[in-house]
């Protein structure tokens, strides 16, 4: 990893390990590259996900959180609102905050995806 002072760095995506976070079930794997905890960043938590078929997570909202998908390889199932869509390559989805969502692999390969989440808590209090 090369880093400097100002806290800014450049990290390959293999050095962060993958990890499934709590609610998230059957293979549904993340790597948290820029979040509090991995970069010290105060606004955005920055993951790659994969999950593998039929992993999901569960079924949540959040209170003022903000989160963009963005759906790198495979397809699956992203519900918004109790409403089921097909969600494959280059699609991108906005969830404000409130929205009960969920996503699931309905695939027969690993769904890999970006999520993009600001702010980094979900109590509104800046990290």
């Amino acid at each position: 990893m090369a880093s400097e002072q100002s806290g800014a760095f450049i990290r390959n995506i293999a050095e962060v390990p993958w990890r499934e976070f709590p609610n998230h079930f059957g293979g549904a794997l993340s790597k948290p590259l820029v979040m509090p905890e991995t970069a010290g960043s105060r606004h955005l938590d920055y993951r790659i996900s994969m999950y593998q078929p039929m992993a999901h997570v569960a079924r949540h909202k959040h209170q003022v959180q903000e989160q963009i998908y963005h759906v790198l390889e495979g397809e699956g199932l992203m519900e918004i609102a109790g409403k089921n869509h097909v969600v494959r390559k280059h699609d991108f989805i906005f969830l404000p905050p409130g929205v009960e969502h969920a996503i699931s692999n309905s695939g027969l390969v690993d769904l890999v995806f970006l999520v993009i989440t600001s702010p980094v808590t979900d109590d509104g209090k800046i990290v």
